[in-house]
């Protein structure tokens, strides 16, 4: 685990602990936790996975773009 990924772990439970999980700056702190640990996720699967085809590519971008609405229609 990285330093940025420790810091988000750890400015979101602190805001949490003072604020509560209702709180705006807590939600904000957890979807940039959760930002950063898909991030870092889908950067490790990309780094594993062979060459994508240019349709394979579309199709992930469209489930990334369109909130995984594209699996609907795969």
């Amino acid at each position: 685990m990285n330093d940025v990924l420790i810091s988000k772990r750890a400015r979101y439970a602190a805001l949490k602990r003072c604020h509560g999980a209702d709180h705006p700056a807590t939600q904000a702190a957890s979807r940039e936790l959760r930002e950063e640990a898909l991030s870092r996720h889908i950067t490790r699967l990309v780094d594993a996975a062979p060459p994508l085809t240019e349709e394979q590519r579309a199709r992930l971008s469209a489930l990334i773009n369109g909130g995984g609405q594209a699996s609907a229609a795969a």
